[in-house]
């Protein structure tokens, strides 16, 4: 397991109630449990998040498209083995994708009424973790259903049963969020202060050199040297405005370093970053980019 520098309390806690939960957790939940795939451009940004996951506190990762919020919040599932429930924030989220939704079912030949729960009504019910990705996507009238969970109390009114939904002990929120990005809106002030904010920015350098020769199926030395200058010239352009942040991702930069073991790399660059992006310019800017490299 990665090693933390964490205070002897805080690790003691975390590994009594990591076993305790081993224990005692059905296999079909062992498999929603994330895995140790984050790399971290500083070792804090893993540290603090824990440390706030395991002081009860919700964390929001903050930080451009592509730069490892997800793989993150699967690196912290890992680290307390505790299962991650996900949802995908859209314009369309509602109260029903959230909480869950009723069905019929029969039983016997007689019609019932079942209520199917949510990720929100599973975790909190199991004291599991959830994960919102992209949470400043979603419409802002539907995120404060959420602020009775997220806060103290811990509960939520649940509109389709109208039974209050009390979390267990362990469930908390990791959520992320893409500020500037297009189709998102600022999050409310009343549910941001219910978070503690972790900035995840793009890894770089010798970091990102290290995570592409243990993720990436390329493994020349060179190739990957050139990658990495790649990355940086790329982060460079969207910290400019010249290129978006999806340029700059680094699971673009992962997808391509891959293909290049099969096809040449600027061809590679071409196909996992630069045909994903909607402007021609900035089209031409990524294989000029690449140009100068391979």
């Amino acid at each position: 397991m990665m090693k933390l520098n964490l205070p002897e309390m805080l690790q003691k806690q975390m590994n009594t109630e990591r076993a305790e939960r081993d224990k005692n957790l059905q296999p079909v939940y062992k498999e929603l449990i994330g895995s140790a795939g984050y790399t971290a451009p500083d070792e804090n940004i893993v540290e603090d998040a824990v440390i706030a996951l395991a002081m009860g506190k919700n964390v929001l990762l903050k930080g451009p498209t592509g730069s490892g919020k997800t793989k993150l919040a699967e690196l912290l599932s890992y680290l307390f083995g505790q299962p991650l429930h996900q949802v995908n924030a859209s314009v369309d989220l509602d109260a029903e994708a959230l909480l869950g939704h009723k069905t019929l079912s029969y039983r016997e030949g007689r019609q019932e009424i079942d209520f199917i729960a949510g990720p929100v009504t599973k975790a909190a019910e199991l004291g599991h973790f959830l994960y919102i990705d992209e949470i400043n996507i979603a419409k802002p009238e539907t995120l404060p259903i959420l602020n009775g969970m997220l806060d103290y109390r811990r509960t939520i009114a649940n509109p389709f049963t109208g039974e209050v939904v009390k979390a267990k002990p362990g469930f908390n929120v990791i959520a992320a969020i893409n500020e500037g990005y297009i189709g998102t809106v600022p999050l409310n002030e009343a549910l941001k202060n219910r978070f503690v904010v972790i900035e995840v920015p793009y890894i770089q350098g010798d970091t990102l050199k290290s995570m592409l020769s243990s993720q990436s199926q390329q493994g020349d030395e060179d190739v990957l040297s050139k990658f990495v200058q790649l990355s940086a010239d790329l982060v460079s352009q969207a910290k400019a405005g010249h290129l978006s942040e999806e340029a700059a991702s680094i699971r673009a930069l992962l997808d391509a370093a891959d293909l290049s073991v099969y096809m040449p790399p600027r061809r590679a660059v071409q196909r996992a970053i630069a045909d994903k992006l909607e402007d021609q310019r900035e089209k031409a800017l990524v294989s000029n980019v690449a140009g100068t490299l391979f």
